[in-house]
């Protein structure tokens, strides 16, 4: 009789041009999701049963993550030794090759652990370079990986002092998606940090590229709402240029209205990156042999309600 089987957390990384965004989708579509390559990848290790990849952290078509995260739980055939975590690690690696997406790490985890509830916090980081007069100014090194706004350089501080309006605790309707489907998330989020920061390009240095500036914007939260990252960028960015004055950013805050942000505020997808997914050192403990009875704290029938 096979035994019960084992979950594992990993932290993978993925160029996200490739792909429509991380999570599954019909296999029969031109860009596919992550996750379907990650399963493919899994259904190679000849498990006893299908393998779900439990995402953390969603990211659309064009998002790209240095580390996302996601559990997943493995049984195998009767008499077969878990896989210890460099195994799955290497394993995972080799079949999805020739994809430009790589786990990072692996490990056991308890049975109650889970890879979206049980996250304290997501930080992204958002790509800014400053300082093109036209796309064509952009390194080949750097296409798609950043968003080189209109205008040239963009004045810091401004943008500082805005991004200081929205920390904290807020409902952030008018930074969320005006998809219908959007609506249903409760819209209060707290951010922890929101700050822009000099960033660093592969060609920084390269004489030809001298004119050019990369910053980061850095946001970290428990959660955030669909597309809330890019829309505050955006918002940052036309701060910038002068098409929105720091007061109506407070004013677009409190209207708590998605169809109130221009359509223009809204950042490109290939500047975004998940940077990294936060959890407690003990949830990430290892599995003890008694059936755990709490999900990250929290009792099953609390998790539940």
């Amino acid at each position: 009789m096979a035994g019960a089987p084992a979950r594992y957390l990993v932290f993978f990384q993925y160029f996200g041009t490739r792909y429509s965004g991380v999570m599954e989708t019909k296999s029969d579509q031109a860009l596919v999701g992550v996750q379907n390559y990650l399963e493919k990848a899994a259904e190679q290790l000849k498990p006893s049963a299908p393998i779900k990849f439990h995402i953390s952290s969603r990211t659309d078509s064009g998002v790209h993550a240095l580390a996302n995260a996601a559990h997943l739980d493995i049984q195998r055939a009767p008499g077969r030794a878990p896989f210890t975590g460099p195994q799955l690690l290497q394993g995972l690696n080799h079949h999805l090759k020739p994809e430009p997406i790589r786990i990072l790490s692996a490990q056991r985890v308890s049975s109650t652990f889970h890879a979206r509830f049980c996250a304290l916090s997501r930080t992204y980081i958002y790509r800014l370079l400053l300082g093109c007069a036209h796309r064509s100014q952009i390194p080949v090194f750097e296409q798609d990986l950043c968003w080189a706004p209109p205008g040239g350089p963009l004045p810091i501080p401004a943008m500082r002092a805005a991004a200081q309006l929205l920390l904290g605790t807020h409902d952030f309707s008018t930074f969320r998606s005006p998809h219908a489907e959007a609506a249903a998330q409760n819209p209060v989020r707290t951010l922890q940090l929101l700050q822009l920061q000099p960033g660093h390009g592969l060609l920084g240095q390269h004489p030809l590229h001298r004119g050019l500036e990369f910053w980061e914007v850095k946001v970290k939260s428990k959660s955030f709402l669909y597309r809330q990252v890019r829309r505050m960028v955006g918002a940052l960015v036309a701060v910038g240029q002068g098409r929105l004055a720091p007061g109506r950013l407070q004013e677009l805050l409190e209207l708590r209205e998605p169809r109130a942000l221009p359509p223009h505020a809204t950042a490109p997808p290939q500047g975004l990156f998940l940077h990294s997914v936060e959890y407690s050192h003990t949830d990430l403990a290892p599995p003890s042999a008694p059936a755990e009875e709490e999900l990250c704290g929290l009792s099953r029938k609390e998790f539940i309600t």
